[in-house]
């Protein structure tokens, strides 16, 4: 419970475990928000198996363990397959919840349908219950491990119990105005609620996805960019250099910099021990060596190689 994959294992088995008990009760109760929960599960651990996948790639190929012709292959790393796994999951959960939206739509127009709250109550209960578990589980345990991949878990398992909150409340709702006069709303609580989740969730997702794309393009992030242009300004002062480039890109939880300083041409010859002592000055100064840095120092005298 204290490292990645171990977290997104459990929280495998137990999405996999609300999954098939969703649907169960879904179709026994009748009621379609119930099922859409179960189906919305099921799509998040098909994700999470992904993720854990990703992960165990990216720390094997990280730390320098991976072998085989698949990661011969790969020689720059699995960084780039987690933010397309990110955005992947964020757009099926949001593409999960639109289709659930439309289908609560088009059940409202048509008259609802009848279900069985008692056992809809049940289901709620102990699904909430089990979702805040882990979602707290998550978010703490991310506290020390950092992972966006557990950050997206623990927010999902959030989204879960909101999602879930909900029904319990229309759930009980409907069951209280049984045998009264307004029974006849009693079809319209199941689509009504699951019409005002969707609402709630989908724009969820929205901010992995961008962050997602953001990296998927190689967007170069402004803080990091200012933090080694600083870096590199201090460096060909105290140095004597005329110039650096810097190219930076984050991707997944990797984050690549290249640095290029342009050299004067009678700059006096040094040993390539000193240059490399220079490399770890700045190193040093840029900070967060390493299994997720790729940092890549140049020095030349012509500002063509650096472009």
């Amino acid at each position: 419970m204290k490292t990645e994959q171990g977290l997104l294992r459990i929280s495998i088995l137990v999405t996999i475990l609300l999954a098939g008990v969703g649907i169960l009760f879904g179709i026994l109760s009748g009621s379609f928000a119930i099922v859409f929960d179960g189906v919305y599960a099921l799509t998040d651990a098909v994700m999470t198996i992904v993720a854990l996948l990703v992960s165990k790639l990216i720390a094997s190929s990280a730390s320098g363990e991976g072998k085989g012709r698949f990661v011969q292959h790969f020689t720059m790393g699995f960084w780039h397959l987690e933010p397309m796994v990110l955005g992947l999951n964020g757009i099926l959960l949001t593409g999960a919840a639109i289709y659930a939206l439309i289908n609560a739509v088009g059940s409202i127009m048509a008259g609802g349908r009848h279900l069985d709250f008692d056992r809809a109550i049940i289901y709620a209960v102990v699904t909430l219950v089990i979702t805040v578990t882990m979602a707290i589980i998550g978010f703490r345990a991310n506290r020390t491990i950092r992972s966006d991949f557990v950050a997206l878990d623990a927010k999902s398992w959030m989204m879960s119990a909101g999602l879930t909150s909900a029904l319990l409340v229309a759930f009980v709702i409907g069951y209280l105005i049984q045998g009264t006069a307004h029974e006849w709303l009693s079809p319209y609580i199941d689509p009504v609620a699951l019409t005002l989740v969707c609402l709630v969730i989908i724009p969820i997702p929205a901010g992995t996805i961008r962050q997602a794309l953001a990296d998927i393009m190689l967007v170069t992030p402004g803080d990091l960019k200012n933090h080694v242009d600083v870096v590199a300004e201090t460096i060909v002062q105290r140095h004597g250099f005329l110039s650096h480039r810097a190219y930076v890109a984050r991707v997944g939880r990797g984050r690549q910099i290249e640095l290029y300083f342009i050299v004067p041409e009678d700059f006096p010859p040094q040993k390539l021990q000193d240059w490399d002592r220079i490399r770890d000055e700045i190193g040093d100064a840029i900070g967060g060596e390493g299994p997720d840095r790729w940092l890549t120092i140049a020095f030349t005298t012509d500002p063509e190689w650096a472009v």
